[in-house]
């Protein structure tokens, strides 16, 4: 394997060389993560989805430090606790 033939999004949201593949794939416009074989994002590809704002993570954790939410097609539980979150609390 060549050095660094992977780039990755870290926490800071800066691309960096790897020399192994992430888990995780995003969008940079929409902001939200899931994983590589998400069928919400290859259907997304097919219709002819910029493929050029796609990223990719090493983990779960580094794309949400990144501001990344997850997926609600690949990622239905870690979605509902993100959405629970963010919900507003009574007064």
């Amino acid at each position: 394997m060549t050095p660094g033939a992977y780039t990755l999004t870290g926490a800071d949201g800066r691309p960096r060389p790897s020399e192994v593949p992430g888990s995780h794939a995003g969008h940079r416009r929409s902001r939200i993560y899931g994983l590589l074989d998400c069928p919400a994002a290859a259907r997304a590809i097919a219709r002819g989805g910029d493929v050029a704002h796609r990223v990719f993570f090493a983990d779960a954790p580094t794309a949400a430090a990144a501001g990344y939410r997850p997926c609600a097609v690949c990622l239905p539980r870690e979605y509902r606790e993100w959405r629970a979150d963010r919900a507003p609390r009574p007064a």
